[in-house]
């Protein structure tokens, strides 16, 4: 398995490169050269299996002979071990044809648990082999920064720096950052939007000549590609689950970076039977007003209920469009680069095609409120912002639709208690591992939103 560039200027690279590497040099994401293929047959032998199991046969797809199965069955094993639930991942249902899935049953209470507890280890597994240390920095807009400090925490050759827009992040989220305990652990908020922080991050990738000599940046945003393929694995449970991967479903995804559903776009690559991957946005709606309106222009960033969602350049796009544009590196890197001076087009042919694919629905904080006290009310069940905003945009896309839909649950909703309130509805408590959250000592620097404030502190604190 080798993995190239969305931008074509450097060569191919195997997976443990591109998990030590994160962005590629030449500023492009990395994607599979070929997208491993998964017959009927496969699909069939797997339909009884349990997570961990099933999560080894497809990430040794990805991982191939970058070391033994032994090694990574265990890890795998490991990982999903420290999940709360026996299933992992266990689906309620909520109509005849609808579905949620539980992606909070992790150690942080959020879907990026299922990567980040992964990547933490092979991390550790292969910085371990090479005897390397290096620096993970990384750019949150809410989750991804605690399950990066929970899943890495323990990992001795590494030193973590979490970006978060400051004041920008629920109670809970942030005091999941700022509690962590270890030297190796930098919680820093940054004084603007969860854009800033990425574009420091990104550009701090592209000029690591402030690091110490030896040391190396390694990504632990879903610009990693290690993030995407572990995220893979729970629609292939999902369908197996409901279908036993006999008959089309249909995905609903809370989007903000395009990363978690981007994996279920793999997961229909491979061959999953997926009919419709929708993309439920916030009012920070690029990606709907591309799919709705053939529109790709940036807005003002809006802080909203479901602040995990609250990002305008969504970074994953760029690998889906590596496909819309038919492997033209150029044309690839002319749209990306191009989105910050004019609102970005494509052919109709083009535009078609990401429709045949994706379907989309913008869903403001008003309908997020509506949503949780309408689905608690019919069925019991507390929805958190993220999730109710997937659910929502499944009944508008597949009112229609006879195939089941499965929408993600991201994220518990304990760790947003302004939503759940104002839906009028009591925030429920955390779970023991996290009911002392709120009497933790909190750890942060605040820096401004400049490149060389951050790379000054990391320079400083290494």
């Amino acid at each position: 398995m080798r993995y190239i560039s969305t931008r074509g200027k450097c060569p191919a690279q195997n997976f443990e490169q591109v998990l030590l590497t994160g962005l590629a040099p030449d500023g492009g994401l990395y994607i599979p050269e070929q997208v491993p293929q998964v017959s009927a047959e496969q699909l069939h032998a797997w339909k009884d299996l349990g997570y961990a199991e099933l999560a080894f046969e497809i990430i040794r797809l990805y991982v191939a002979d970058c070391m033994p199965e032994e090694d990574l069955r265990a890890i795998i094993d490991d990982t999903y071990a420290v999940f709360s639930h026996p299933e992992v991942a266990p689906l309620q249902q909520l109509g005849d044809n609808e579905y949620v899935l539980e992606l909070f049953h992790g150690p942080t209470l959020a879907f990026k648990d299922f990567a980040l507890q992964l990547l933490g280890r092979l991390l550790d597994y292969f910085l371990a082999r090479r005897q390397k240390h290096v620096a993970i920095l990384g750019a949150t807009s809410g989750d991804t920064g605690s399950a990066a400090l929970e899943g890495c925490r323990h990992c001795e050759w590494v030193d973590m720096y979490i970006l978060y827009p400051h004041n920008r992040v629920s109670e809970v989220q942030r005091r999941q950052m700022t509690t962590v305990p270890g030297d190796n652990v930098n919680s820093i908020a940054i004084e603007g939007n969860f854009d800033d922080c990425q574009n420091i991050v990104k550009q701090a990738f592209a000029d690591q000549g402030f690091l110490p000599a030896g040391y190396q940046l390694v990504a632990v945003n879903s610009i990693n590609f290690s993030r995407i393929m572990a995220q893979i694995v729970y629609y292939f449970y999902a369908a197996l689950k409901i279908t036993g991967g006999e008959k089309p479903v249909s995905f609903s995804v809370p989007t903000g970076n395009f990363g978690d559903i981007y994996a279920g776009y793999l997961a229909k690559k491979m061959g999953l039977p997926v009919d419709r991957l929708i993309i439920a946005t916030n009012k920070n709606d690029i990606l709907h007003r591309f799919i709705s309106s053939n529109q790709y222009n940036l807005g003002n960033l809006e802080p909203s209920l479901s602040p995990s969602m609250d990002i305008m350049v969504s970074s994953n796009f760029e690998r889906f469009l590596f496909d819309l544009f038919e492997g033209n590196t150029e044309q690839v890197t002319a749209f990306v680069t191009g989105l910050g001076r004019n609102a970005q087009q494509v052919t109709d042919a083009q535009w078609q095609f990401a429709k045949d694919i994706f379907d989309s629905c913008r869903v403001d904080d008003d309908t997020t409120c509506n949503t949780i006290s309408e689905v608690f009310a019919a069925n019991g069940y507390l929805l958190d912002p993220h999730t109710a905003t997937g659910v929502k945009a499944a009944r508008v896309c597949c009112a229609d639709n006879p195939n089941p839909v499965v929408c993600l649950a991201t994220a518990h909703p304990a760790k947003f208690a302004d939503a759940i309130t104002r839906a009028g509805l009591k925030t429920p408590a955390l779970p023991p591992h996290l009911a002392d959250l709120m009497e933790r000592e909190e750890r942060m620097t605040v820096l401004p939103a400049e490149l060389s404030a951050v790379t000054g502190y990391i320079k400083k604190t290494l």
